[in-house]
């Protein structure tokens, strides 16, 4: 086929469900794995605190794959750390973890006014501004911001969150509007950085928020950051989400990163043309495991439903193989020549 946009434009069209040359190869979550430190020298937990050793793995990753964008935030915890929260950076082969909540009731929330000048936030944003000066011409520099129901997670407890929910409804609400505060002052912080798109990782799925929980205290926060953030954000939940597809739909987000455990079909159709979708390929099953056959058929279903952007479901986990990262590529450069010839025929 035919190439005649940057891989910038693709992804960012895509992203927005609009004209490409080819379906966008991408994603919003973490592309590092094990191999990939070995091979560049930036490994963790060195590359979740210093911006150079960020840049490099997220370029070494990306770039090896043949994707479409860029992506340095590998973690989930910079924002809750620059809060104040205590963090276990973890090592090579384990991601940070926040050791304890921090707050426990709403009026617990503060803000600090340097929060963009922690070292937690500047390294996101110095690294943002590396990959932006690097590739930002040809590349979309990718960043991350958590919204309010995974912060309070991370800040208040899982089980803290889940019963308020049910017992104290008008603390959670309270509690979710000051946490919008937080994800938008990161948002506008990591734009300003140079990030093109951004991740609003959400962990809404319904193993952790009912449709009713979801419509009462979340929905209404998505919209409002949908609409004060001013780039194209991108809905990551793990998890199956088919029960509340089309409430992400209504909240005015670009697109959503969908978990394999909803079938490509489905969650096109649930999508109903108004939120463009991410995504397709299974982490364990296809992605860990090397089975490019699978990948073949799961890129195939993916691009035959109209997914927007073909990738990773979430954060591959980090013994993947850089060679499982390459194939998807290759399969469907294979895939769309082949259509292309079909066509031609």
């Amino acid at each position: 086929m035919l190439e005649y946009m940057s891989p910038k434009q693709r992804f960012i069209s895509s992203i927005y469900g609009g004209r490409r040359d080819r379906p966008s190869l991408g994603t919003v979550t973490s592309l590092a794995n094990t191999e990939a430190m070995a091979c560049c020298g930036a490994a963790f937990p060195e590359a979740h605190l210093d911006p150079v050793a960020m840049a490099d793995l997220a370029a070494f990753c990306s770039l090896e794959a043949g994707f479409d964008m860029l992506f340095p935030v590998f973690s989930v915890v910079h924002e809750t750390a620059a809060l104040g929260a205590d963090i276990d950076w973890g090592k090579m082969d384990v991601m940070p973890s926040v050791r304890q909540p921090l707050w426990r009731e709403a009026e617990d929330i503060s803000i600090p006014d340097d929060f963009e000048q922690r070292p937690a936030m500047r390294v996101i944003l110095e690294a943002l501004h590396l990959l932006k000066e690097r590739y930002g011409r040809d590349y979309a520099i990718a960043g991350k911001t958590f919204g309010p129901w995974s912060l309070g997670f991370h800040l208040f407890g899982v089980e803290n969150i889940l019963i308020m929910s049910i017992s104290d409804p008008d603390m959670l609400t309270r509690i979710m509007e000051s946490l919008t505060e937080i994800t938008v002052r990161s948002a506008l912080a990591q734009i300003e950085a140079g990030a093109d798109v951004l991740c609003l990782g959400d962990h809404c799925s319904r193993d952790m928020c009912s449709p009713q929980t979801y419509k009462q205290f979340l929905q209404p926060r998505h919209r409002e950051i949908s609409r004060r953030v001013p780039s194209p954000l991108v809905l990551h939940t793990c998890g199956d989400t088919s029960d509340r597809i089309d409430m992400f739909a209504d909240t005015t987000l670009a697109c959503f990163h969908y978990d394999t455990r909803v079938p490509a079909e489905s969650a096109v159709s649930l999508a109903g043309g108004k939120i463009s979708l991410m995504g397709g390929i299974s982490n364990v099953a296809a992605l860990m495991a090397g089975d490019e056959q699978l990948m073949e058929a799961q890129i195939r279903s993916a691009l035959d439903a109209g997914v927007n952007v073909i990738g990773p479901e979430c954060a591959i986990p980090l013994n993947t193989g850089m060679e499982s990262l390459k194939a998807i590529g290759r399969i469907l450069s294979g895939i769309l020549e082949e259509k292309e010839s079909g066509h031609d025929a």
